[in-house]
């Protein structure tokens, strides 16, 4: 088992159980993808897999990437991640991975990693929900601004703003990975993935999709 795929965040829906319980979900379409390489401890040192996932036009990719997907007898791949294993992979170059490896009642939690949506240039109340100044008499045209930044400018310390201060800058579009999200439901006819809780990234965006590393319980 290759515990991972790579998908597309498709959007939100619902699902309703036999007792008419509604759990809100996110459908992510996760899969196929393509084994484009195969390493073991005695070629590279250690076990993985690297999965392709997406055709893409071989005029938009690149020699070199083309003649690496060409070895797998496949095109060029949109995106190629590669996953560490603690075995050595039983699968061989070529091969196809779905989500038909998730719809065991054994995985019953999933990480998924994205970039989380880029809001461009923010000022400091939007960006870290600052309170700005006070809106009364005596402040002018300085209602939405930090306020001083110069407190680590003390002797000893230099005129150095601090390392990390929250000032206005660009927001949004990070990697983010959010940890132990239940997997709902499996749909292997469409390779789709239900999974319950905040998935970061816009409808459509790329997601990273792998077995909890911290949680491992069973679904119901």
């Amino acid at each position: 088992m290759i515990p991972a795929l790579i998908g597309r965040k498709v959007g939100m829906t619902r699902v309703i159980d036999a007792s008419g319980e509604v759990t809100p979900v996110t459908v992510v379409k996760a899969g196929p993808c393509t084994v484009l390489q195969v390493k073991t401890v005695e070629t590279d040192g250690y076990n993985a897999v690297q999965l392709g996932f997406e055709d893409v036009k071989p005029h938009r990719s690149t020699m070199p990437l083309i003649g690496h997907a060409g070895k797998a007898g496949t095109g060029p791949k949109r995106v190629a991640r590669e996953i560490r294993l603690n075995d050595a992979p039983e699968l061989e170059l070529g091969s196809v991975v779905t989500v038909d490896q998730f719809s065991g009642d054994e995985v019953g939690y999933v990480d998924v990693t994205g970039n989380s949506k880029g809001r461009g240039y923010a000022g400091v109340m939007r960006r870290w929900n600052m309170g700005g100044q006070p809106a009364s008499h005596g402040t002018e045209r300085k209602h939405r601004s930090p306020g001083s930044i110069g407190g680590m400018a003390q002797r000893g310390r230099g005129r150095c703003i601090k390392k990390g201060k929250r000032m206005a800058g660009h927001w949004g579009d990070e990697r983010i990975t959010q940890r132990c999200l239940k997997l709902v439901a499996v749909d292997t006819a469409n390779n789709l993935l239900l999974v319950k809780g905040s998935v970061p990234g816009p409808e459509d965006g790329l997601l990273f999709v792998r077995v909890s590393k911290t949680r491992s319980v069973a679904r119901n």
